[in-house]
Formats: C-alpha cells, structure tokens, sequence
C-alpha cells in the first residue's frame, strides 16, 4: 500500500522530477502533469532507473483545468498536491509579464480549483525567495526569516507572492465553509516553501538540471562555460556592498530540496496546520566570486567571465533563515555548497547534452549495480 498518492505539477522540471524520486523512495504513488515546456520525458526514465518505480505521466498543461480533471478523476486516490509548474526567469519575466501572470497565477487558480472540485486537501507550493525582494531594506532581516515582510522586485517574484496570497485565501475559506457546515474542515492544508538557489544534481550523475535554450542561473551556465558550450559566464555586478563586490545567494543541493517537500508533506499530513510558510535554504550565503571559484576547483581550471553592470531587480543578500523549518519540519541542509559543485561537474561532464544523450555506459552499470 503507498503511504499516499501525490499529483506534482511541473514533475519532469529540476526540482520537480529530485522531489518525484523522494516520494517514491519514501512510500509514494506519484502522478506526474507537465506540458514539458522545459523539461524533458526521459527525466522519467532516470527516476526509474534510479528508485526503480516509474510515476505515471500525463502531458497537460497548468492553465487546462478540464485537462486537470480528467487526470484527478482518472487517479481518485490523490489526497495531496505538491505545485511546481511555473515560468521562472526574472530576467525573462520583465520582458513578458502577462505571459507569467497568466501561466503562473491563472494556472494555479485552474489548479486550486480542480483540487476543491475533486477534494484534494493538500497543497505544497513551490515558491521563492525572491518574494521577499531587497531584505536588506529592513534592519536585523539578514539571514532572511519567515516573517521579513514580502516585497519582491521582479514580476517572477510577484507572481510567486500572489499565488501564496491565492493559496491562502482558499485554504482558509474551505476551512471556514466546511466549519460553519458543521463538517471537517482540518484536512485542508497549505505549505509555502520558499527556497533559496537550488543546485547541483544526483550523485550517480544520470539526472540533473537539463534547461531548454539557455539557463538563467549560475551554476548551470557555469557548468556550460565548462563544457565549451559557452565562451564565459557574464558577472552581473561587483559593486555591491558584499565582501567581494558581488551579490550572495543561498545555495541549497537539489536532493536536500527535494527532502523538504517531502517533509513539508507529511507535516501538513499529520499536523493539518492551516496554511504556513517556510525557508528551505543553508543559512550560508555565498558571493558569485566564491561560487565561481568553488566550481572552477572542482572543474580543474579557472572558469572565464565578464563583469557587467546589474540587472534590474537583483538585491545585494538573499541568505535564508531556515530556523523554523530546522525546528517545526526536523528538516535542515545536509549536503554542501561545495558538494553541488562536484555533483553538477559529474552530470554536466559526462552528460554535456542533458537528456538528449545516453548517459555513459560506466555510470548506468553503477547505478544497476547498486538497484539490483
């Protein structure tokens, strides 16, 4: 018997597909809806290969809500939902606002309202620091806790702000309905994560980040300056007010992500605390100077780049604060920045086209190796 049977949006993506392995390491049947805008199936067959379980796949895409009900009626034993699928540049969402409001924001209401009509309970959101904006606005807010008021400086990071605000709203009117209907009302529950920089890859090296066109983040770019794929990284900055001049972000090891939703989950299962918020992240900020030199270490050889001036809507420090989910979740990081670094060189090096390639013959053996 599965513990559970869990519906995740956006499940071949990053952190949807690390998140999809945890599940079924820990007892989960998964279902798994993504319209692979950019993602891959074959993510599909890494989690099999790896945990030996293949979650049941529909491609439909977020803003489809009659799309949605047929995979809710079609799998009536999903009682939770962890929500991943989502736009995720900031750069990109400047540029096309509408097109993240409409993806983002009107996915999830298509979402939340399947779920309400096939009374599915649980929601675990994948949201952002970045909804937090420039913490540094307020004195004693760095690193970043739960309750640093929300103001994000970027379009991402509204929409990410809305959709808590969203989730919210419904949880708590279902709540209210159902109690004022004498009826139970406790099963309806929230969790907000908001995450930090999510990095690295699976320590077999057959599953990782495989972005469509090019990543918008550090550590993938890095790892394509390494392969050759691209001929430096561009350094958005070193005037700032850090000890190197350039901006420090928390970085947190995709497999220590993935475990966080997997104990947000069983929180929100066994506490049914209404809805709450929080930090997923290391709690150690690093500079990009400290992240390119780490990389480089691991790589073997200094990594190119350019400085150039910021972009709009970046901040000095987003350094997280994970106190309370050490505390309530008895969850915390336990893998390195420095170990992301190695365990993205073994992916990006040994599968220099993602998905679109057959993984070395040696790294399938090992992992066949340790299944059977």
């Amino acid at each position: 018997m599965a513990v559970g049977t869990v519906l995740i949006t956006g499940g071949t993506g990053y952190i949807g597909s690390f998140t999809t392995l945890a599940l079924l390491e820990h007892g989960y049947e998964v279902i798994i809806v993504d319209n692979l805008y950019n993602s891959s199936e074959v993510a599909l067959d890494r989690i099999e290969l790896i945990s030996g379980k293949r979650p049941a796949f529909y491609k439909v895409d977020l803003t489809d809500e009659p799309g949605l009900d047929k995979v809710f009626d079609a799998h009536p034993t999903i009682d939770s939902v962890i929500h991943f699928a989502a736009l995720k540049a900031v750069g990109e969402s400047a540029e096309i606002p509408l097109e993240y409001y409409r993806v983002n924001v009107g996915g999830t209401i298509s979402l939340l309202s399947s779920m309400k009509k096939h009374d599915v309970s649980n929601i675990v959101f994948s949201s952002s620091a970045t909804v937090y904006g420039d913490a540094t606005r307020f004195e004693n807010m760095i690193p970043i806790p739960e309750h640093c008021p929300i103001g994000p400086t970027n379009t991402y990071g509204r929409t990410k702000a809305i959709v808590e605000n969203i989730i919210e709203d419904f949880i708590s009117a279902q709540r209210q309905n159902l109690k004022k209907a004498d009826k139970p009302f406790e099963q309806w529950n929230g969790a907000n994560l908001r995450y930090f920089n999510p990095c690295g890859a699976h320590p077999t090296g057959i599953m990782g980040e495989d972005p469509q066109g090019v990543p918008y983040n550090l550590l993938p770019l890095l790892g394509k300056v390494a392969t050759g794929d691209r001929p430096k990284l561009l350094v958005f900055g070193d005037d700032y007010p850090s000890r190197d001049g350039t901006a420090i972000r928390d970085y947190i090891h995709v497999v220590d992500l993935a475990r966080g939703h997997l104990v947000a989950l069983n929180y929100l299962r066994e506490h049914k605390p209404g809805v709450k918020a929080w930090n997923l992240g290391s709690g150690r900020g690093s500079t990009v100077f400290e992240i390119i030199n780490a990389f480089s270490k691991v790589v073997g050889r200094d990594l190119p780049y350019d400085v150039v001036p910021r972009r709009q809507g970046d901040v000095l420090d987003l350094t997280a604060n994970p106190t309370r989910a050490n505390q309530e979740l008895n969850w915390k990081t336990e893998l390195t920045m420095e170990k992301a670094c190695e365990d993205l060189w073994r992916w990006v090096s040994n599968n220099p086209k993602g998905y679109r390639q057959e993984p070395p013959a040696e790294l399938l053996a090992n992992v066949k190796a340790k299944a059977s």
